[in-house]
């Protein structure tokens, strides 16, 4: 029976997907939220050195490596929803714990346990729901999930804009000294850290509520499970159909089993290495500077700790808007068209804002080129790297092959996070533009000769397209 003349129970598809995604929301705001609150934490701390600052900035991103690698080896044993509700648990800790830090030690400390929710809930959100989706809308509903990192996002930037607004009687100027001693200096940056506690703790109860992924039953052999599940979502011949065809790509002897050793055959390492290859792109093409950063880069333009405050909650909202565009077209023009306008573009505003730069431009040209980019970018390869990664990974070892391309993100997010303060004194903002549009620029060649369409075809479709069965 064709997807597409299924009927659906809509309700039941969308609150799984809905429920996973909040794990995306949740990471939005748990990996954007120290970007707001860096400007008065860091006083409060006494943090004066590069290094000491990129460290506050990235320190979770040490637990989103690990949480990632967590998933690497116990997603596929356990299951992808037992892992989303250990990540609810976490983030909810690590919110209570950044908010009521006493020193720049412990302060680290929750943060990485945030993280290792993020490297979770990145990893296993999308994966979930592109395991219980029909294939013709799949990249809609997976891109969903993005659409809710987005809203985390701007949830974080307004929230951050918010409590820094309390604080009335701090000058716009204000010193280090003066913002230490401050209420933003002593409680601002806590409340904005603590407002994540009341999402995640509905996550990590929602989560418990939700069904296992379909995939992850069959090939753990509970195929019973999976037919209920599916019977539900569309109907008795639509899961005897969905069952079968899954199967056709688990033998026997994989039935339960994570094969890591499979991740060498010669057919699956060019997917993985493909995989991976993505994923370091998604963070090294520039946009992480601009959302840790964002500050830093309006101040460089001019702006003052007011205005930048709003003008970072703007990016935000522009990255709202334009995942609702990859929702609307995903599933028509197809992932590499969008892939390819991201990497192109991006180039282009990254060569024109490391010039203006370069010759002393400042202001309003260079908060366009900013927002402009944010906007491509949230377009192109935020959402579109996870609808892809989620989908040219084989049945048997998506969880391992996920795991580790989320693990090759993360490095990445981590070495540009923790050494741009330091790179960025010894190249200024000029060069570092331009560094992200040579990357871009290679992105794009890799992705017109190496990555495959996928829109419209079945998981299962897929493997045998990328591993050349046919």
């Amino acid at each position: 029976m064709e997807p597409g003349k299924v009927k659906f129970n809509q309700a039941f598809l969308w609150m799984i997907c809905l429920v996973a995604a909040m794990g995306g929301f949740l990471f939005g705001y748990d990996w954007v939220v120290v970007g707001g609150a860096k400007p008065f934490y860091e006083p409060y701390f006494g943090l004066t050195t590069a290094t000491m600052k990129g460290w506050g900035t990235s320190s979770a991103l040490i637990g989103c490596m690990f949480g990632a690698f967590l998933c690497f080896s116990l997603s596929d044993k356990y299951g992808r929803r037992r892992l989303l509700i250990l990540a609810g648990a976490l983030f909810t800790i690590s919110a209570i714990g950044t908010s009521l830090s006493g020193n720049f030690t412990s302060f680290n400390v929750y943060r990485i346990i945030g993280g290792f929710g993020i490297g979770i809930a990145l990893n296993l959100s999308p994966m979930y729901i592109a395991e219980m989706s029909p294939s013709h809308i799949r990249g809609k509903l997976v891109s969903l999930n993005q659409l809710l990192v987005m809203f985390g996002i701007l949830a974080a930037q307004i929230t951050n804009w918010q409590i820094s607004l309390y604080d009335t009687q701090m000058p716009v100027d204000a010193t280090d000294e003066v913002i230490r001693q401050s209420w933003n200096g002593q409680m601002g940056w806590r409340w904005m850290f603590g407002a994540e506690t009341l999402p995640a703790f509905i996550f990590f109860i929602l989560m418990i509520l939700m069904p296992e992924s379909v995939r992850w039953l069959v090939k753990n052999g509970q195929n019973k499970k999976a037919v209920r599940i599916l019977s539900k979502l569309g109907g008795k011949e639509y899961a005897e159909n969905e069952v079968k065809s899954i199967q056709k790509t688990i033998s026997k002897e994989e039935v339960a089993k994570v094969n890591f050793k499979d991740l060498l055959e010669p057919g699956l390492v060019k997917i993985l290495l493909l995989g991976i290859f993505l994923a370091i792109l998604q963070q090294w093409c520039g946009m992480n500077v601009i959302f840790y950063y964002a500050a830093d880069i309006f101040q460089a333009a001019g702006y003052n700790l007011k205005e930048l405050m709003l003008q970072i909650v703007v990016i935000g909202g522009i990255m709202v808007v334009s995942v609702f565009g990859t929702i609307a077209i995903v599933d028509r023009v197809g992932r590499k068209f969008l892939m390819l306008l991201g990497t192109a573009t991006l180039a282009v505003i990254y060569i024109l804002e490391g010039y203006l730069f370069k010759i002393g431009v400042q202001g309003i040209p260079i908060v366009i080129l900013t927002l402009a980019s944010v906007a491509i970018y949230s377009l192109t390869l935020a959402p579109v790297v996870w609808v892809i990664l989620s989908e040219i990974f084989p049945n048997r070892i998506r969880g391992a092959a996920m795991s580790l391309a989320a693990v090759s993100l993360w490095i990445g997010n981590f070495s540009l996070t923790f050494t741009f303060p330091a790179i960025k004194e010894h190249l200024g903002w000029t060069l570092n533009f331009w560094l992200y549009a040579a990357i871009c620029i290679i992105g794009f060649v890799v992705i017109v000769f190496k990555l495959p369409e996928t829109k419209g075809r079945s998981l299962e479709e897929i493997e045998e397209i990328l591993t050349n069965k046919h």
